[in-house]
This record gives structure tokens, sequence and C-alpha cells, in this order.
């Protein structure tokens, strides 16, 4: 009787299928977890904004206290983060990334960080487009 030595032809084959159908599944999943860190890397730039909205707020007693001057803030703009603006009056901030291939790898998003002022301290709400990908966007941005 002879020993088998290896593989036979259909056992790799059939290897093969198989990883290719876990690397279908795999590689999407993967892309979607990339763009959505770089996503949150421009939550995370929008920090120092909410920082400063905050502080302005205590300091002044109100929410429409906020101007883009009395915050203090300035943006510096990053790799994946286009823009990060605070709204007057209100200290909504909207933070902007950047889409495409040089950007996030994804499409641009806007998110929307809304103060809600109660009981001496203040609450952030995130939103985002209602058309993003959900998997793309940070899990405290989802609806």
């Amino acid at each position: 009787m002879k020993k088998q030595q290896g593989f036979t032809l259909i056992e790799l084959m059939i290897v093969i299928a198989i990883l290719g159908i876990l690397i279908a599944i795999a590689l999407p999943a993967y892309q979607d977890y990339t763009i959505r860190t770089k996503n949150v890397e421009c939550l995370n730039v929008a920090a120092a904004a909410k920082l400063a909205v905050s502080e302005t707020a205590q300091d002044r007693g109100t929410l429409a206290a906020i101007t883009a001057t009395n915050t203090g803030y300035s943006f510096v703009a990053s790799s994946y983060c286009a823009t990060v603006a605070i709204t007057a009056g209100t200290g909504v901030i909207t933070a902007t990334t950047v889409g495409g291939p040089t950007g996030t790898g994804g499409p641009a998003v806007a998110f929307t960080l809304t103060p809600t002022q109660a009981a001496g301290r203040i609450e952030w709400d995130c939103s985002a487009p209602a058309n993003t990908k959900q998997s793309q966007i940070p899990a405290e941005c989802r609806q």
C-alpha cells in the first residue's frame, strides 16, 4: 500500500475557495472600519471646539452668548478633517471630513454636534446626514 504524500488538487482547490469566500466577506468590513476610524479622527479634532463652547457657555451663562471670537477656538486642518465651525448663538459645531481617496477613502461627512444646556451641564448630541453609510460613522453619531 502506498502512503499519500501531500494534498490532492481538489483539496487545494477547496481550501482556496474557502479563503476566497472569507476574503470577500472580510474586505468590505475592513474598508468600512478604516473609513470609520478616519472619520473618528475628525470628531477628535472637534473635541477642542466642544471644550471651547462648553467653557464659554459656562462662563457667559448661556449658549446664546456663543460667538466665533469669544470661544477662542481656531481650527487647524488635519489629514482627515477639512473644517470645524462653531455656529454663533447656538454653539452647534459642524465637523466636515475630507472625502475621496486622498482623505478618508469614503465620501465627505458633515458631523453636527449640538449642545444642550440643562442643570448646570452641557450634553452633546452627534448626528450625521441620513444618506451616510451607517457602518462608516462612529457609534455615537449613528441614528
